[in-house]
């Protein structure tokens, strides 16, 4: 799914903590969204998603301004489930656009294999580590393949092993389904292994929005050096 955003502003209490004036995140691709606190990383992901309201601008999703609430889905930081168990919070999304029950079975056999969720399925969500319960929030968001994928530090509370598997899977569901995935994160290291453009904030204005090797490797943009180099942008 491509998005076009033109002229974005978003204020709260008065004051600008987003104002873009044209940005394009390409369809199929992993694009991250990096900068320092305060940059309107999340503020940029939940206007996308519609969870807030932008103050002016237009968002488009494949050139409709129409948002495909169907076709898209995010995934919090911390992870969000309702009160039943591993297998049917990962069916629910499936049960809501009225899947068939065997392609409910299939799916969820296929994402419990790719996650190692296989043992837990009759577990309730409140009998979950935060690793899992994370596991099991990022398999419901697959699984009824979403065109577009919106994470909000998916990695940042849990253990370097399951960060392990659930980049294994986004970049196994972006290459063989296609899905549009933007990803706000505060690791480096983690967007220029899974993203194919990266998009830098600062201050609610874009700095850059490139190529991943360009950003960490070539970049012209002075801010993205020091950036990168782990210097604070003031």
């Amino acid at each position: 799914m491509k998005i076009e955003i033109e002229k974005l502003k978003k204020t709260y209490e008065g004051v600008m903590v987003l104002d873009i004036e044209r940005l394009t995140i390409k369809t199929g691709k992993i694009t991250a969204i990096v900068g320092p606190n305060g940059a309107g990383k999340s503020t940029l992901l939940n206007l996308i998603g519609n969870l807030i309201q932008k103050d002016e601008g237009t968002i488009l999703y494949n050139g409709d301004t129409k948002v495909p609430e169907k076709d898209m889905t995010l995934v919090f930081q911390e992870p969000y489930l309702i009160g039943s168990t591993v297998k049917k919070n990962i069916a629910y999304p499936m049960k809501l656009r009225k899947y068939f029950k065997e392609t409910i079975e299939a799916r969820t056999q296929e994402l419990t294999q790719e996650l190692n969720l296989e043992a837990l399925l009759n577990k309730k969500a409140n009998q979950l580590s935060l690793g899992e319960m994370q596991k099991v929030a990022l398999a419901r968001a697959l699984s009824f393949k979403p065109e577009l994928l919106l994470l909000d530090e998916p990695c940042a509370s849990i253990d370097p092993y399951t960060t392990s598997e659930i980049e294994k899977i986004l970049m196994k569901m972006n290459h063989f389904e296609n899905t549009t995935m933007v990803m706000v994160t505060h690791n480096l290291a983690q967007a220029r292994r899974l993203a194919a453009e990266v998009i830098l904030l600062k201050k609610g204005k874009l700095v850059e929005c490139c190529s991943s090797e360009q950003f960490f490797t070539h970049s012209e943009n002075e801010e993205t050096k020091r950036f990168v180099q782990g210097e604070l942008l003031i």
